[in-house]
This record gives C-alpha cells, sequence and structure tokens, in this order.
C-alpha cells in the first residue's frame, strides 16, 4: 500500500476524473434516457419506433465496440471536439477524449435509463394520463406533470443498479489512454509488483466508497419521495 499513499495525489486525481466521467455522463444519461422514454411510450410512431431501434442497437452493443467507435471513427468522420481543450474546471483542462468518453457512456446508459424509466411509465395507472387529457393537457404536458413525477418515484430503485453500473463502466476509459481509477491503478501496479495485492485492495476501496454514497443518496431520495401507505 506504500505505493499508493506515497503517490495519493495520483490517487485522488484518479478517482476525481472517474467521478467527473460519472457525473456528466450520469446526468446526460438521465437526460436523454427519460426522452427516449417518452418516445417510446408517446403517440408518434416515427419516434417510438426510432426510439425502440436505439435501444436495441445500444444495449446490445459491448461498450468497450462504441468507446472504440468514438476513439477511432469520430475523429476520421471531423469530430475531434478539440474546441473544448480551452476549457478549465477546477484547474483541470477538459480534454478531447474526456468528451468523447463521456458520449460513448451516455449513448450505451441511456439505453438502459430508458427501458428503467419506460417500466415506470407502464406502472403508472392508465387512467391517470386520461384525467390529465380530460382537463385538456396535451400529451407533453401529461407526462410532465402528472406521469413522469409517478414514474420517477417507482424508478428509483433499477436506476440507482444503472447508475452503479456507469460508475464501473468508467473504467473502459482507461483502454484509451484515461488516467482515471483502473488505469492509475495498472500503473501502479506496473511499477509496483510487489504491492499489487495492497494497491488493488486501496483502488476497490475507493470503488466501494462511491457506489455507498450512490446508494445511500439514492436510499435518501426514494424516503423522502415515497408515498405513504
Amino acid at each position: 500500500m506504500d505505493a499508493v499513499f506515497s503517490n495519493f495525489d495520483d490517487y485522488l486525481k484518479a478517482f476525481g476524473l472517474t467521478i467527473g466521467l460519472f457525473v456528466v455522463s450520469g446526468i446526460a444519461s438521465l437526460v436523454w434516457g427519460t426522452v427516449l422514454a417518452v418516445f417510446r411510450v408517446g403517440p408518434v410512431s416515427i419516434l417510438n419506433k426510432a426510439a425502440a431501434v436505439y435501444v436495441t442497437l445500444f444495449r446490445n452493443t459491448p461498450l468497450l465496440m462504441i468507446f472504440i467507435f468514438m476513439a477511432i471513427a469520430m475523429p476520421v468522420l471531423g469530430y475531434n471536439f478539440t474546441f473544448v481543450e480551452d476549457v478549465e474546471i477546477g484547474g483541470w483542462n477538459v480534454s478531447a477524449f474526456f468528451v468523447r468518453s463521456c458520449i460513448a457512456l451516455t449513448l450505451y446508459t441511456s439505453a438502459f435509463v430508458c427501458e428503467a424509466m419506460r417500466s415506470g411509465v407502464n406502472a403508472v395507472p392508465l387512467g391517470q394520463a386520461e384525467a390529465g387529457r380530460a382537463i385538456g393537457l396535451t400529451f407533453g404536458q401529461s407526462m410532465t406533470e402528472i406521469v413522469l413525477p409517478q414514474a420517477a418515484r417507482a424508478v428509483i430503485p433499477p436506476m440507482t443498479s444503472v447508475l452503479i453500473a456507469l460508475i464501473k463502466n468508467t473504467s473502459v476509459a482507461a483502454a484509451f489512454g484515461m488516467a482515471e481509477a483502473v488505469a492509475t491503478m495498472r500503473a501502479l501496479t506496473n511499477n509496483n509488483a510487489d504491492q499489487r495485492i495492497g494497491i488493488f485492495l486501496v483502488f476497490a476501496i475507493g470503488y466501494i466508497v462511491i457506489v455507498e454514497v450512490v446508494s445511500f443518496a439514492s436510499l435518501a431520495v426514494e424516503r423522502k419521495v415515497r408515498v405513504a401507505r
């Protein structure tokens, strides 16, 4: 473990990058996944089918393949995202591959968010939406003001599982040069072969802490918004 404690700044930076990937792609996945869920249950046939194809495509495509596409194919197509490298957040310059990593994680995770949210929408009694239409609300108003708030309560546990999976999926970025937790762990184990078990345990504890924070936050939100029975 001495290898970790003597390079503790790198350890913190690595998990800072992991958390950054998780927060940015998590927020984007929740927003885009919810939009896809609305498309899937909406009355517009072409949007319904397009969302279904999207979910089928990205849910069944390995995340590594999506990363490879973002790392190799996107620059060939002219999308380098180099304009973000002038952006500085907290003394840290945003890299183009950080953006590509977030996009890859969002494309993949939003498919699972969509299905979790759709299950929540389907759990809301049909009469709720019909009551909204009866008082003159449009489909969009019914979804945002009646259905989605109730669906969000029902999907907190499965959505938490999706976000926890996202935390662990950020490790795929290590294969493409992102100095997040797994990449830093690999570098330390390569330079300190005699301390591999200790290094692994310290980094495993870091992931456990992040997952537990998300789990406790989810539990707190669930308790706050649940309906009294």
